[in-house]
């Protein structure tokens, strides 16, 4: 193989796992994600170190993906590095200091930028970790919170009641642009920004060198290191605004290119599920910042589809109705 096939050649990505619980070991999150009682035979093994395979089979595509066990930070490689797409940590919440465990990944996490981070425990309690301080530190480094076993189970009222535990986590994955994906035919259409995201990516393949390569240009907005990171003084008001607006830059983006689309049906389902998405993916706020978070979307969306700015100068997070 060429030096040149050697350099460009995409690594299959990876889903990083680790447990700062010695009681939970990250292979028992592994058979909770792959619905399985026993594990399938590592693709790979390297000490404590272990590649499993996993094929993400959905409606609209197929991907190839590596759940990888790193118990911690010493065990990651340049290989790691490059192929981490996703990180889920588990902590034990029942511990004050469960969250301090979690302090050497927020370096690698933060060089590495993967596009998924989930913060997961069985549940959180008032005597150990409480839902506030798991809530503020998953807004602090972007993360999202998932709780296996919580004690409020979702409104089966709700139209679009959120979804938790495990079924979460694989929903957060299923929802992932990765770079090994397989569009599947006839859905290559209402996946067009998907499709983007992922070329974009192979052009920029991430490397541990430089982690910041990866920022993607979309119809003149550049998701970059800026929108990642305030600048040392901000407030933690701003700081906050940066990682809602980190989280729901591309959401939005591809909510207007559905809406832009095709009315049939592929369209339209996709456009329930992405809303369904977003929906999760603000559910670890507070019941206050998931207003001012709601308030963002709508505002952006407006934009982002064409929608004129004086319509809706009015719109404020204060307001009664």
């Amino acid at each position: 193989m060429s030096s040149t096939e050697e350099e460009t050649e995409i690594p299959i990505p990876c889903v990083l796992i680790t447990s700062c619980d010695g009681g939970f070991k990250e292979e028992e999150l592994i058979k909770q994600i792959l619905s399985s009682k026993t594990l399938p035979e590592p693709i790979k093994r390297e000490e404590t170190v272990a590649w499993y395979p996993w094929t993400i089979n959905n409606k609209y595509y197929t991907a190839d993906v590596r759940l990888c066990v790193v118990p911690s930070t010493f065990q990651m490689s340049s290989e790691i590095a490059q192929s981490m797409q996703a990180f889920i940590a588990y902590f034990d919440c029942t511990v004050k200091d469960g969250l301090e465990k979690l302090l050497p990944w927020i370096s690698v996490v933060e060089d590495l930028a993967p596009e998924v981070l989930i913060l997961v425990c069985d549940r959180v309690c008032e005597d150990g970790v409480t839902r506030h301080e798991a809530q503020q530190w998953c807004l602090s480094h972007a993360f999202e919170l998932v709780e296996l076993n919580p004690h409020e189970l979702p409104d089966e009222d709700d139209d679009f009641p959120e979804s938790t535990g495990v079924k979460r986590i694989v929903q957060a994955l299923n929802a992932n642009v990765w770079t090994s994906v397989e569009m599947k035919d006839g859905h290559n259409q209402g996946f067009g920004l998907m499709s983007s995201l992922v070329a974009a990516r192979h052009n920029n393949p991430r490397s541990c060198q430089d982690p910041q390569s990866s920022s993607l240009p979309i119809e003149g907005l550049r998701v970059s290191e800026e929108t990642n990171h305030t600048e040392s003084s901000a407030n933690t008001e701003t700081q906050g605004d940066t990682v809602v607006d980190t989280l729901t830059d591309l959401d939005i983006r591809e909510l207007a290119d559905l809406t832009a689309g095709d009315a049939d049906v592929d369209n339209f389902e996709r456009l329930f599920t992405k809303l369904k998405e977003m929906k999760d993916k603000a559910s670890s706020l507070p019941h206050e910042e998931r207003k001012v978070h709601a308030e963002k979307v709508a505002k952006a969306f407006w934009t982002a589809i064409g929608g004129d700015d004086d319509e809706i100068d009015g719109l404020s997070s204060g307001e009664e109705s």
